[in-house]
């Protein structure tokens, strides 16, 4: 599955809030720098989705990945932010702005016979009391951050933590 996702203006996007991100895993800026000289593998989006309290996540059920973010492929010609945004409509009902700076940027494979892709993780902030309206059979589900959730990219539920508890320290000056 290889495409190349330049509309420059989607790569020079990606590549701009991959700067901007808040934390960096799998040394995801680097392997972007090396990757955008030749034809991109698509590049994914997601939305880490946070209660006011900072207390709990919104996942979704994926078929084969488990419990994840809300988000998907960005395509072609449009840039991560508004497919972050896209995919939060689509796969929970929800509509929100995103947080200013993404929340992260990192490198994984999304299926076994893919080649790693970069990904970019952007945060909103959303009530729990909002109706949900999940994609038939991905159902969007609130956790709170102290459960364990399954999933393919288990190292998700210590990076989504630590970035909520510098949100919060950030947001109400105290730490979680």
């Amino acid at each position: 599955m290889t495409h190349d996702v330049t509309g420059r203006g989607a790569l020079e996007a990606a590549v701009a809030d991959a700067g901007l991100a808040v934390w960096e895993f799998d040394e995801a800026r680097a392997w972007l720098e090396r990757a955008r000289h030749g034809p991109m593998e698509p590049l994914a989006a997601e939305v880490w989705v946070i209660d006011p309290a900072f207390t709990h996540v919104l996942l979704v059920r994926h078929r084969r990945r488990g419990w994840v973010p809300p988000g998907g492929e960005v395509e072609p010609g449009e840039t991560p932010r508004a497919a972050a945004s896209r995919e939060l409509a689509e796969e929970t009902g929800l509509r929100a702005e995103l947080l200013p700076a993404p929340a992260a940027v990192s490198v994984r494979s999304y299926h076994p016979d893919w080649s790693p892709t970069l990904g970019l993780s952007y945060a909103a902030i959303i009530g729990r009391d909002l109706p949900l309206a999940g994609e038939s059979g991905q159902p969007p589900r609130w956790f709170a951050l102290e459960d364990e959730w399954e999933s393919v990219f288990p190292e998700d539920r210590d990076r989504i933590q630590a970035y909520v508890r510098s949100l919060a320290t950030e947001r109400t000056g105290e730490a979680r």
